[in-house]
């Protein structure tokens, strides 16, 4: 089976979780709880599960980083220019700014174990723990002139950064879990998959707002298109191979991350130009990743 096609059942618990939604009337207090398990628990503990059980090459996983952070760069530098080109008000320009190089770290942790099972998990954990303080603080700068929320506090109370740390140094220390820790830390890694992508789904927003469908698609081009491609030209020029090139090209092709949701509306911004990026991006990744999936790894 192609690697494309590997991603068809992540990207259905995503449709699934719409329809749930939809559907099942289980309340927004419901789809709060979830995420709220998934982003504090479950995740982290998945994270620090593959980390683990992961020999790490360090000497390797610095190009990663440096293609990844890079090509978060570009898409950085791509979306500063919606502005002038677009006409945008400040705050609106502030809140879909980082729908340009933020990224799901849900849909990119199921998808690279379903690829490269725990070492694709523990390669794509090192990318997040330095990639979500770097994504956090230029976006929380955007839009810190509206806010009293602290940049560092963004970053400090991030479980995804903690649970990297933690499991990287555990991993250096030579620690090995007991059995039973082992087998509840893999409980909750396998719980963490299924409702994470249903939480994505869940969160999917079909209605935007009309001033910024231009911005929209430009930043949807950016994210899905220019991101992966400029990972492809840094990786081959760093030198990754293997499973490290795949990863680098996977993380940057990953739609917008929901949590930029949260951060406008938590900073007073425009909240549902952002839910409208986020839905449109996960949508359409639905067909680019598949296809970037399947290039990089055959």
């Amino acid at each position: 089976m192609s690697a494309g096609l590997l991603l068809l059942p992540d990207f259905t618990l995503i449709l699934l979780g719409f329809a749930i939604r939809r559907w099942m009337g289980l309340g927004d207090h419901f789809w709060t709880g979830v995420e709220k398990l998934v982003y504090f628990i479950l995740f982290p503990a998945l994270l620090v599960n593959a980390i683990l059980r992961t020999r790490l090459d360090f000497s390797a996983a610095m190009p990663l980083l440096a293609t990844a952070l890079g090509a978060m760069a570009v898409g950085m530098a791509l979306s500063w220019l919606t502005r002038p080109v677009f006409k945008l008000k400040p705050m609106v320009f502030a809140s879909i700014f980082q729908c340009g190089y933020r990224f799901n770290s849900y849909i990119g942790l199921a998808a690279a174990g379903l690829l490269f099972d725990t070492p694709g998990i523990a390669a794509l954990g090192l990318i997040i723990g330095i990639a979500v303080p770097f994504a956090n603080l230029t976006s929380v700068w955007m839009l810190a002139r509206n806010s009293e929320a602290g940049v560092w506090r963004e970053v400090g109370r991030n479980p995804l950064i903690w649970a990297t740390l933690a499991g990287l140094l555990l991993n250096l220390a030579g620690f090995v879990p007991a059995r039973p820790l082992e087998i509840f830390l893999g409980r909750l890694a396998d719980a963490s998959i299924a409702l994470g992508l249903l939480a994505v789904g869940a969160a999917l927003r079909l209605q935007g707002q009309s001033g910024v469908k231009a911005a929209s698609l430009y930043l949807g081009f950016v994210k899905l298109l220019v991101l992966p491609a400029t990972a492809v030209l840094l990786g081959t020029w760093f030198g990754l191979t293997g499973t490290y090139f795949a990863i680098a090209v996977l993380f940057a092709s990953l739609p917008t991350a929901s949590s930029a949701y949260i951060l406008a509306m938590r900073m007073g911004g425009d909240g549902q130009s952002v839910a409208w990026i986020i839905s449109a991006t996960t949508l359409a990744s639905m067909v680019t990743m598949p296809l970037w999936a399947a290039w990089v790894v055959s």
